[in-house]
């Protein structure tokens, strides 16, 4: 994997959480500015993404907010990234999910799926009125600037749940090429059956997952596993005596900052700074 395309696109998901993600203003035509190290890159947004909250027992209410949760970008090469944010559910979800699987939704011979991921992901729109247009069936049909010349599909956390179930759809369900995949502290997302079939569609995939994250450890297998291809961080840096890289909470451990700072590291160069709550 090149650290630094690693580190581009998470900082374009970092785009999408700096969106409030109760602001449904479409940000179609907005620039995205991207820079580290030698890499400076400029997307325009051609739309953002919508969807259903992640509900949990602890507030179910949520599941029945429309939020602001992604965008569809494009570069002046014509490359088009679609990158999905997490949310602040997900410690919810950790503590109380029951992970119930579900038959996948939109391919019947790709096996279960977690149904909190399933129900969200069947809510995601192009547009914000639930029942608009799924990003699935709209992203042949969106006004681009260029023809596509390539599509990539990131997410953290839960958006990384997002993008993988994205991915397998469009692969199986458009005729795009499949896209290339860079998920950040991605949970498991679907059963043996799942992953076996996204492994063969979806080859490209790089899953980046910090060793003492909780969060990619969940749901349990063998209900649940994992796709290919791990790409594993390390947070303690080997030595005598070892230097812990971030604070051993589990937030720390899970947020996209502490994600860019140790991609940073692999990348060799300029170093991205933690969030000061997680500095050791």
């Amino acid at each position: 994997m090149d650290f630094n395309k690693a580190v581009q696109f998470a900082q374009l998901v970092n785009a999408a959480y700096a969106i409030d993600p109760t602001n449904l203003a479409n940000a179609t035509g907005q620039e995205i500015n991207i820079s580290y190290g030698s890499i400076n890159m400029s997307y325009q947004v051609v739309t953002s993404i919508y969807a259903n909250d992640l509900a949990t027992d602890m507030n179910p209410a949520r599941g029945s907010q429309r939020v602001s949760i992604g965008l569809i970008l494009q570069a002046p090469s014509g490359d088009v990234v679609i990158v999905i944010r997490g949310t602040e559910g997900i410690m919810e979800w950790i503590q109380d999910a029951q992970f119930l699987p579900v038959n996948c939704p939109f391919l019947a011979s790709a096996g279960n799926t977690d149904d909190g991921f399933t129900a969200m992901y069947s809510s995601l729109t192009t547009a914000n009125p639930a029942g608009s247009p799924t990003v699935t069936s709209a992203l042949p049909t969106l006004p681009f600037n260029k023809p596509m010349t390539s599509l990539t599909i990131c997410g953290h956390s839960l958006g990384g749940a997002l993008a993988t179930l994205l991915a397998l759809d469009v692969a199986a369900n458009t005729k795009l090429s499949s896209a290339t995949v860079y998920t950040y502290a991605s949970p498991r997302v679907g059963d043996a059956t799942f992953v076996s079939l996204y492994d063969h569609v979806v080859p490209d995939t790089f899953r980046i997952a910090n060793r003492v994250d909780l969060v990619p450890k969940l749901p349990l297998p063998p209900l649940y596993e994992h796709v290919s291809d791990l790409v594993e961080l390390n947070p303690i840096q080997l030595g005598i005596p070892p230097k812990v890289l971030i604070k051993l909470e589990i937030p720390c451990e899970h947020i996209l900052s502490s994600y860019l700072y140790l991609l940073s590291l692999g990348a060799g160069g300029p170093v991205l700074g933690l969030a000061a709550q997680c500095v050791p």
